[in-house]
């Protein structure tokens, strides 16, 4: 039984920081890509960052150099570390596991190919 489980969020101050936890289980936690995706009110779900088997990353434009996301081995986790939060990053954040990774990186930012979805995280920056 796979599952991912995402911890972390809640109400933050603009200029504050958060730290999301996504737990993996049931399957192989360090095979492909893992990613983080949010859905602010009224618009579509976005990619914000992935992290592939071998350690490489990619982020949308809008996160490079506030957010950063790792794995966390021990606790079989990826982990998107968030600062510097503004209002326009609430949303609902959800973490995604196990796409192939291709050829093209900026395409892990793509909900299309995640085979798995945790149930998702509020983040609310006022």
């Amino acid at each position: 039984h796979v599952q991912l489980v995402e911890s972390g969020g809640g109400p933050v101050e603009a200029g504050r920081s958060l730290r999301l936890s996504c737990k993996a289980d049931g399957f192989t936690y360090l095979r492909n890509c893992m990613g983080w995706f949010r859905q602010a009110p009224g618009k579509a779900r976005e990619g914000v960052a992935a992290i592939n088997s071998d350690g490489q990353i990619v982020y949308a434009e809008s996160v490079k150099g506030r957010f950063t996301i790792f794995k966390d081995y021990g606790e079989r986790a990826v982990i998107l570390q968030m600062t510097d939060l503004k209002p326009e990053d609430t949303g609902f954040y959800t973490c995604a596991a196990d796409r192939q990774p291709g050829v093209i990186p900026s395409r892990w930012l793509w909900e299309i190919g995640y085979t798995y979805w945790g149930q998702g995280t509020q983040v609310t920056v006022s």
